[in-house]
């Protein structure tokens, strides 16, 4: 973005402020905003004008019983205070993407102003890729910014298709994209060692080509959450009624095969904080992982597996966490995430890079009150997977094409 000329330019800015609204429709938290005004802001600076594009929820898959859009839920007028406020300036709005009244408000827009556009998923052209769509999108700016990390990985009208209409001199990335890149980068090109990913959550089989791409590449492999059992199983221990993805489980052991072959070490939760039912109130006790009775669920990892994965962590110079260690939600099971959040906190504070990735994951450093205490925090779980994994980001990929 710096290399373009923004100066008396409409700029197109495709931001990511899907956020959370409380039952009165307020923002309840503000951080994908916040991380987009520095680019806001330096295109003010500039002498441009801003138009925003962002899409707020599914709001094509959680209709009226009419069958009619949910505007009331999902319009983007719910946001412009929030960014009024940021911005210390007034912000218009678009009541559609397109159409008359968009061109109108870009076409008027002065240096120094700002205008929102409806939420882009009101079309379904948006989630299609149509190119007639992001064309029209197009035509309401001279220049294009991608700012938006989180939806980096999907082929949409306004995140990749739309860039084939600006040419190199006139589309670029803003600096939230930037500073996620410069962050990734320090995982993937030549991390120092000894490295360590942690992964937790609900299913092997969402991390699948994340385990794999990262076996060559780290020394460790702390697994915990509901994917565990899984592994566990797959060696022949008896895990109970622990969440396990019996499909995955012959998967499971050609990965602890290849982790063998590649020197990486998994490690698996020895121990298990157990409970008779999937409820924070329920019965719960600690025992090894390997040996859960029926009737009972893992829930979180236990106090050995809390000390081993510490150790592992604590002596690790790259470090990143996708997932949680236990079912977080439940008070009575977060204590294992908790504390990986901590020892993540205690090894950046010695000197490591540590880097959280993934809705959850953000949830529990945050739910932690360590999220000033890590390297960096991506804004874009799904974006931050593919690019672990290895895959290209269309949104990326667009804006660099030649």
């Amino acid at each position: 973005m710096r290399t373009l000329n923004l100066d008396n330019k409409k700029v197109l800015v495709r931001v990511d402020f899907n956020v959370p609204l409380d039952e009165s429709y307020n923002v309840s938290d503000n951080t994908r905003i916040v991380r987009a005004i520095p680019t806001i802001q330096y295109i003010l600076d500039k002498g441009g004008s801003v138009i925003l594009m962002s899409h707020l929820g599914r709001p094509l898959r959680k209709r009226n019983e009419d069958g009619s859009i949910n505007r009331k839920a999902f319009t983007l007028k719910h946001l412009t205070n929030e960014l009024s406020e940021l911005l210390n300036r007034p912000v218009h709005f678009a009541s559609d993407t397109i159409g008359d009244e968009a061109r109108r408000l870009a076409g008027n827009l002065s240096p120094g102003e700002i205008l929102l556009l409806e939420n882009t998923r009101f079309h379904e052209e948006e989630t299609s890729g149509d190119v007639e769509f992001a064309k029209e999108l197009s035509q309401l700016g001279d220049v294009y910014i991608n700012d938006a990390f989180g939806t980096a990985h999907r082929s949409h009208a306004s995140t990749a298709v739309i860039a084939q209409f600006f040419d190199q001199t006139q589309r670029g990335f803003g600096f939230l994209i930037e500073n996620e890149l410069r962050n990734a980068s320090k995982i993937l090109v030549n991390p120092p060692g000894p490295f360590t990913a942690i992964l937790g959550g609900a299913k092997v089989s969402d991390k699948i080509a994340l385990i794999e791409n990262l076996l060559p590449k780290v020394d460790n492999i702390c697994i915990g959450g509901g994917m565990a059992y899984t592994f566990i199983k797959a060696l022949g221990g008896k895990v109970g009624n622990s969440l396990v993805e019996d499909e995955r489980i012959e998967m499971a052991s050609d990965l602890l095969r290849k982790a063998e072959k590649s020197n990486t070490a998994i490690h698996l939760p020895e121990d298990s904080l157990i409970a008779s039912d999937f409820s924070n109130d329920a019965r719960s006790k600690e025992v090894m992982s390997d040996q859960i009775e029926n009737g009972w669920m893992g829930l979180d990892i236990g106090n050995r597996a809390i000390s081993k994965f510490r150790k592992v962590i604590l002596e690790s110079r790259t470090i990143i966490w996708n997932g949680p260690m236990g079912v977080f939600e439940f008070p009575s099971f977060s204590n294992g995430t908790i504390e990986v959040a901590k020892a993540m906190a205690l090894a950046t504070e010695t000197g490591a890079f540590s880097l959280v990735g993934g809705g959850d994951s953000i949830a529990a450093i945050n739910q932690s009150g360590l999220s000033d205490k890590v390297s960096f925090i991506s804004t874009g779980g799904g974006a931050m997977l593919e690019l672990l994994e290895g895959k290209s980001l269309p949104g990326i990929a667009a804006i660099e094409e030649e």
